[in-house]
């Protein structure tokens, strides 16, 4: 009997010309892995190598993980003038009912509100992509002068926006639309920023 075991343990090992005894998976389970981690029972690999210490992505030499704001000003002007549309066709629409509720319902009714729907979406369309495209415009100045990006540059750029906007207006329009810029693009800074603040006021309070 031992003959014929040893005759199929050794068949394809003299085959291949590893000659020698063969050993079952009885013979090894008792034999310690010495020098190597114990591996994963549901993966035939060692977890060490599952832990994932690089970038997912693969970027081009020299280029930013994050986009600047060149590459999104296309996205800002684009999503102010579809945000401008959307609120000035609704606030047409409400403005077309108001002058014309003592009008029936009839055709030269529809005509008007659909005339004040496509008046107020054109003008907030414009109003907002205008005052996206000064401040993307402003934002990548200061970028490139200044060679970093942070929250200074979006005020900055929003405080120049509003200056600009309502430079019309005299000094007192060119103040007024400063602080409302400064205003609006502080509150956003803030924003993004407040996770962490809160870090570093929860640190100090330790």
């Amino acid at each position: 009997m031992e003959g014929g075991g040893n005759s199929k343990g050794t068949g394809l090992g003299g085959l291949f010309g590893a000659g020698g005894l063969g050993y079952s998976h009885a013979d090894l389970a008792g034999v310690p892995l010495t020098g190597m981690s114990p591996l994963s029972p549901y993966l035939n690999l060692d977890p060490k190598y599952l832990v994932q210490d690089t970038d997912e992505f693969i970027l081009p030499t020299g280029a930013n993980k994050t986009r600047g704001r060149f590459e999104l000003a296309f996205f800002t002007i684009g999503g102010c003038c579809m945000t401008g549309a959307a609120f000035g066709a609704l606030n047409g629409l409400r403005l077309g009912l108001k002058e014309t509720q003592n009008m029936p319902w009839s055709k030269p009714r529809n005509v008007q509100i659909l005339n004040m729907v496509t008046r107020q979406g054109a003008l907030w369309a414009n109003t907002l992509g205008s005052l996206a495209l000064l401040y993307s415009a402003f934002g990548v100045i200061i970028e490139k002068t200044r060679g970093a990006e942070d929250d200074l540059n979006t005020v900055a750029a929003g405080t120049l926006t509003g200056m600009l906007y309502k430079s019309t207006g005299g000094m007192r329009g060119i103040a007024r639309g400063g602080i409302a810029g400064l205003t609006l693009t502080g509150l956003y800074a803030l924003y993004n920023n407040w996770e962490h603040m809160k870090g570093s006021l929860a640190r100090q309070s330790l």
